[in-house]
């Protein structure tokens, strides 16, 4: 099948091709690139909701309650679930799939697991472009949630136009974990499992840290509220859905000026790691025609280079400088 037929079949919805075309992409098979530059141009742009937090805050179970919420108002919606790799297989564990099998049956949810694969940063280096795959199929809302790794997970802040940060009572650490690593970034905070005792000091606590923090959100005329939930119960999730839709009415106020800015930063970050990945390539076959790495360790280990001049020596094989 051409780039153009598995395009045309992905825009069209054919499932079994998004499914094939999102593990070649996944996998990293050849041929995936050139069906993604012909989506790009005619993808229709989600809206994409990230969800992060440390793991064991629920997030699987709330992304579940939403997907829930915005089918009942007649959106279609994608899935992104970023799981812990397999030690086994290398591939997702799937347990967020797992959590979310009620909503298999229905033809207006697309769910996709991907396994981290050794990648930081909450995300897995294949989501941005399994988000476009389901942007081309025209889905109306893209909910990421990224596997939980702590204070460092802040790739999402990158794709998403609106990032959640959840987190649960009685945890301690975990709010100090959410002050070093992506407090000024959350756009809304959810103090979820509210039933737990502590969660009114885990939200006064949070408040406390946001008004110290004077963060970019509410120089952008957004203060990041701290909501309780409850996904079990129900408990918060249509004032969670409401708030937002509100913080999606002020990204597109005035003609969208907020959301393309975001938007902006984001593909200057997908465009720079893009080249990063296409200059690692290069030079791992630059390296393969000349001997491999093993020459270039040996002079520095002989102390007839050292290990900066080799590295410079290395990339300006690359670019040809």
């Amino acid at each position: 099948m051409t780039p153009q037929e598995r395009a045309q079949k992905v825009m069209a919805g054919d499932i079994r091709t998004v499914a094939r075309l999102m593990r070649d992409i996944d996998d990293n098979e050849p041929g995936w690139q050139d069906v993604l530059k012909l989506l790009y141009a005619e993808a229709r742009r989600a809206r994409v909701i990230g969800l992060t937090g440390s793991p064991g805050v629920g997030k699987s179970t709330l992304t579940d309650a939403l997907v829930e919420r915005l089918r009942a108002r007649g959106l279609t919606v994608g899935v992104v679930a970023v799981d812990p790799t397999s030690p086994f297989s290398g591939g997702a564990i799937l347990g967020d799939r797992i959590r979310m099998q009620r909503h298999a049956t229905d033809e207006g949810v697309f769910i996709r697991s991907l396994a981290t694969r050794g990648h930081f940063g909450g995300l897995t280096a294949s989501a941005r472009g399994v988000v476009t795959v389901m942007e081309a199929m025209g889905l109306d809302v893209v909910l990421v949630e990224t596997v939980g790794v702590g204070q460092d997970e802040v790739e999402i802040v990158r794709m998403a136009d609106t990032t959640v940060v959840v987190t649960v009572p009685g945890m301690g650490d975990d709010i100090q974990a959410i002050k070093a690593g992506i407090l000024e970034a959350g756009d809304i905070f959810v103090v979820n499992k509210a039933d737990r005792e502590g969660t009114a000091r885990t939200i006064n606590e949070l408040k406390g840290m946001l008004n110290l923090s004077g963060d970019h959100n509410r120089r952008a005329g957004w203060e990041p509220p701290v909501l309780a939930t409850s996904a079990v119960d129900g408990t918060g999730l249509d004032e969670l859905v409401a708030t937002l839709e509100q913080h999606y009415g002020l990204l597109t106020a005035e003609g969208g000026k907020m959301l393309a800015e975001r938007r902006r930063e984001g593909l200057k970050r997908e465009i720079l790691e893009l080249v990063q990945a296409g200059l690692m390539r290069r030079l791992l076959v630059r390296l393969e025609e000349g001997g491999g790495l093993t020459p270039v360790v040996e002079k520095v280990l002989e102390g007839r280079e050292d290990p900066y001049t080799a590295s410079e020596k290395l990339l300006s094989s690359v670019l040809g400088a």
